[in-house]
């Protein structure tokens, strides 16, 4: 992990996840979670809220789009919702 710059100071890998720690423990989350599980998060919920592919690439820093895709998880629910363009099709008998 690359240093996150806060105010012209560089935050360091540890102290990013002592403070994600911290919040981990106060939200009582019992479940592994890591920052990349947050990084999977951030991509699918921009998927699902209709982010081009594209977009999510760039804001993740990935070359190449096959990465990006591999964090793009659907949600059933998402799934749930897709509509078959042939429901839409008024037939006549």
């Amino acid at each position: 992990m690359r240093n996150v710059w806060y105010e012209g100071c560089p935050y360091s890998t540890r102290s990013l996840q002592q403070v994600f720690h911290r919040a981990k423990e106060a939200a009582k989350i019992k479940q592994a979670v890591t920052f990349h599980s947050l990084r999977h998060s951030y991509a699918t919920h921009l998927h699902e809220n209709g982010t081009d592919i594209k977009l999510i690439q760039e804001l993740l820093g990935h070359n190449d789009l096959k990465t990006t895709l591999r964090y793009t998880h659907v949600s059933n629910r998402t799934l749930e919702t897709i509509r078959s363009p042939f429901d839409q099709l008024k037939l006549d008998d």
